[in-house]
């Protein structure tokens, strides 16, 4: 089975053709992904309306390019899978309108796929990860724990109360007049900052649930930062390193009691799977190997272009679902929200139970 994804939700223009075997064993044919980094710098952020203007611009080209490097026509492509939400909303309506039209006009089944539950699945095209595994999904929209019981089969452990884990560290190097993405600054300026210099606090932290809360931890920073302006270079290294350090120990706080949680409802996952552009942050991909050690599990992190916005996890995600006969119609409506929880695949069960096997 191949399957030709398309993914418009937010700043990155991608497609990709994905091939899934008999046996379940998934492989990326081609994976294109157009960013948009540069015209949203200026901004501090992603500008909707720019982030569509420029889905169409070069949407087809990029389809275009995916179907070339993968060497295959629509005569060899068995569906049409497309990010249908959640999202910017004027990106999730291009693409889908190009899915559409492809799906109409070739005779292809659409299978309109929520972005979250690509995310989630991506470790069985990497890794052939079986089911039922915990996923922590952080990214600059999203930060989540998630049960993954099977293919539709999603029950969310945790989630943030406010902002999302990308989003407070880009928050926080806009604070700090640092560039854009701010994930990759913060962590940057972190190597050679002092983690012990500013008491920041660790919000939920010894909770019983699995929800996170960032908005108290960036509020600080900023009061910290009020306290010593202007700023050094050194001031700014050592904020990071110390806004770093606070997030780290959430992230290991936060997903020890929703590992708990995972093992008193499903028992022993068969993997913490990580997914979301946050996860190449080496601070907290090392204390996300240090909890699966500690829980007797593995870590599974796909690699980094496949954990940020992509084609191929929407394709293989396509995939999984034409797998099991589920696809859709052409009334599939674009969705700004989507949760994840909200999934469900008719044969979902029947999938869980023979994972489990």
């Amino acid at each position: 089975m191949r399957v030709l994804g398309i993914e418009t939700t937010c700043d990155e223009t991608a497609a990709a053709v994905v091939e899934r075997a008999e046996d379940g064993r998934g492989k990326i044919l081609s994976n294109i992904v157009l960013s948009q980094v540069s015209e949203h710098a200026a901004f501090g952020g992603v500008v909707p309306e720019i982030a569509a203007r420029a889905h169409v611009e070069v949407l087809d080209a990029i389809i275009a390019k995916a179907m070339g490097e993968a060497r295959v026509d629509f005569d060899r492509i068995d569906g049409i899978a497309v990010a249908a939400g959640p999202g910017l909303i004027g990106g999730v309506i291009v693409g889908l309108t190009m899915a559409k039209a492809i799906a109409l006009v070739k005779n292809k089944p659409l299978v309109a796929i929520n972005h979250l539950e690509a995310h989630a699945l991506t470790a069985r095209l990497t890794d052939g990860t079986p089911f039922p595994y915990c996923l922590f999904l952080a990214s600059g929209g999203h930060t989540q724990i998630v049960a993954v019981r099977g293919v539709g089969d999603y029950v969310r452990l945790g989630t943030t109360h406010d902002d999302a884990i990308g989003e407070a560290f880009d928050k926080t190097a806009k604070l700090l007049g640092l560039g854009y993405p701010g994930g990759p600054q913060v962590e940057k300026e972190a190597e050679s900052g002092n983690a012990q210099r500013f008491a920041l606090p660790r919000p939920m932290q010894f909770r019983k649930d699995a929800d996170f809360s960032l908005s108290g931890l960036k509020t600080a920073l900023r009061i910290e930062a009020e306290k010593i302006a202007p700023l050094s270079d050194q001031d700014v290294a050592d904020l990071c390193a110390s806004f770093q350090q606070a997030v780290v120990e959430v992230v290991f706080d936060r997903l020890r009691a929703g590992l708990r949680i995972f093992k008193s409802r499903y028992g022993a996952p068969t993997a913490l799977v990580a997914a979301g552009g946050v996860a190449a942050n080496q601070a907290i991909r090392k204390v996300l190997h240090r909890l699966a050690f500690e829980s007797g599990t593995v870590l599974v992190a796909p690699p980094l272009e496949l954990c940020t916005d992509n084609g191929a996890m929407i394709a293989w995600a396509g995939a999984e679902r034409l797998a099991l006969g589920l696809s859709d119609g052409l009334d599939a409506a674009p969705r700004a929200r989507w949760p994840l929880d909200e999934i469900a695949a008719a044969k979902g069960a029947a999938q869980r139970t023979a994972a489990y096997k």
